[in-house]
């Protein structure tokens, strides 16, 4: 078993907010006393195929729960992923098709397993009861709460004070995920804080359904990406994926900052709480330097992901690139129709996010090729083979034919 102190710690570790801790607690006693679990919801719109380490937070502290008696209830959203969450949106999303839904659910299967302990772990789907409420259902359910609590919520209110629409599926949503919580008898539901309006609806409904139960609600501050400043996200490009290379996934850890390492650590690390601060403290006084702290964790994070093999090439290869200046092994090759625009390259060969980003890096001098700095943003490049650099780490070979 385990000590009550010890688990509470652990499960708030990190935490932005906690509504009804005092359930949590009486959970984990119930759990300690007759060994029956309870069941702890988390869900997940399969919006995108792949997933991030600014995800990972959640799914983490689901596998907090996990080792202390509880049951994770791991929910795709595939009837609501159609509508798509409106939550921090200034327009309405583009619905999703049934065919793409049900595949990136299918990749995030196989991916969240690399965290959670499949044993310990019902994958569930929100169509199986959405689809059974029918039309009649559905009414029912609108009925539970009026339009003008529905307008406090923070976006919703920006979007009808600047007169951008809103679709009435857009109001749907927090109605449906709120009734997930009633379908599944949930105890206890996970998400970002972004969430917050959403989690409280199913409490709410839970309410109003006789459930016999309100569960609790715990929220996950969002993950700063590689910036130290912007939540972690694939269209800022700063992220760390799940599905990322070693090298390349060991290489970003390495770029954060040093203090942006200890926030990694608290969401990331399986390390204990005490752990960290001894680690922090030896950091201070000078006894590990900071870079090995964070080589540590990059460590960690890639075996999680890969294994500790790959986790050990990746810091070789690390330290060739970064220590030697030496360019990489494996690095991926395209072919191009001379003559080609140099931000053409950058960008199909992703190393650039945009041809604008792209121009701004070339002015820069942080594009190289052949390892020599260039500066002329017009630049085209005739038959022959070069590698194309992007500061530190980013790398490409362009056969131009």
């Amino acid at each position: 078993m385990f000590d009550l102190n010890v688990a509470l710690d652990e499960i708030k570790r990190g935490t932005a907010e906690i509504i009804d801790e005092a359930r949590i607690k009486s959970l984990l006693e119930r759990y300690l006393k007759t060994g029956e679990p309870y069941y702890v919801k988390a869900g997940f719109d399969p919006t995108a195929p792949d997933l991030h380490l600014g995800h990972t937070v959640l799914i983490q502290k689901l596998a907090v729960f996990q080792k202390f008696g509880g049951i994770v209830q791991f929910l795709i959203g595939d009837f609501t992923g159609m509508i798509g969450d409106p939550t921090g949106k200034n327009a309405t999303r583009k619905p999703l098709d049934r065919k793409t839904v049900l595949e990136n659910a299918k990749s995030y299967k196989e991916q969240v397993f690399k965290i959670l302990d499949p044993e310990k772990t019902q994958v569930v789907f929100n169509s199986e009861w959405i689809d059974k409420l029918g039309a009649r259902g559905i009414v029912e359910l609108t009925t539970t709460f009026n339009v003008a609590r529905m307008l406090e919520r923070d976006d919703f209110e920006k979007r009808f004070k600047n007169e951008t629409p809103i679709s009435i599926s857009e109001f749907l949503y927090p109605l449906l995920q709120g009734y997930d919580s009633v379908a599944l008898k949930s105890d206890i539901e996970l998400g970002g804080t972004d969430q917050k309006f959403n989690l409280l609806m199913g409490r709410h409904l839970q309410r109003t359904y006789n459930v016999g139960k309100e569960q609790a609600v715990l929220m996950m501050p969002l993950l700063e990406g590689l910036d130290g400043v912007n939540k972690m996200s694939k269209s800022l490009g700063n992220y760390i994926g799940v599905t990322e290379d070693p090298e390349t996934m060991f290489a970003k850890t390495l770029s954060i900052s040093d203090d942006l390492m200890w926030r990694y650590y608290e969401l990331l690390s399986e390390k204990s709480l005490e752990e960290i601060r001894q680690l922090k403290a030896d950091v201070a006084s000078g006894k590990v330097h900071p870079k090995t702290a964070k080589e540590a964790l990059a460590t960690e994070i890639v075996t999680r992901y890969h294994d500790e093999a790959a986790a050990q090439k990746a810091k070789e290869a690390f330290d060739r690139v970064h220590k030697q200046r030496e360019i990489p092994e494996n690095i991926p090759e395209f072919s191009f129709e001379g003559p080609v625009w140099i931000a053409k390259i950058l960008t199909e060969t992703k190393l650039e996010p945009s041809t604008s980003q792209a121009r701004r890096d070339i002015k820069q001098g942080a594009v190289k090729i052949n390892q020599q700095k260039i500066q002329d943003e017009q630049l085209k490049l005739e038959k022959g083979e070069y590698i194309v650099q992007v500061g530190k780490r980013k790398f490409a070979k362009a056969k131009v034919n």
